[in-house]
């Protein structure tokens, strides 16, 4: 059974920083690109940054780039994102994807395997 759980939401200040990780198992979890996604309230699921299988490429929203980190450790099966210098905009639930496609992963479409997501709310 493919299971993906993300952990490390939360509350935070503006300008804060949190890391998010993403347990994965039912899987060859090296064999897959992996990627988060956030949802706002009332807003479309977006992409937020993607790795791939190796960890060895990775892959940014414009709104990520200089601020959030992508990694992952495969001995571990985990995947994290580092996120630092947060802003009320980056309020969201953010969801753990695991895909195989041939791109980067900015549409849902292109992910297999999902979480059920982690909180994070920013106060400004």
């Amino acid at each position: 059974q493919v299971q993906l759980v993300e952990s490390g939401g939360g509350l935070v200040q503006a300008g804060g920083s949190l890391r998010l990780s993403c347990a994965a198992s039912g899987f060859t979890f090296s064999n897959y690109a992996m990627g988060w996604l956030r949802q706002a309230p009332g807003m479309e699921r977006e992409f937020v940054a993607s790795i791939t299988w190796s960890g060895a490429s990775t892959y940014y929203a414009d709104s990520a780039k200089g601020r959030f980190t992508i990694s992952r450790d495969n001995a571990k099966n985990t995947m994290y994102l580092q996120m630092n210098s947060l802003k009320p905009d980056d309020t969201a639930v953010y969801y753990c994807a695991a895909g195989q496609s041939a791109g980067w992963g900015t549409t849902r479409q292109e992910w297999r395997y999902w979480g059920q997501g982690t909180r994070v709310t920013v106060s400004s």
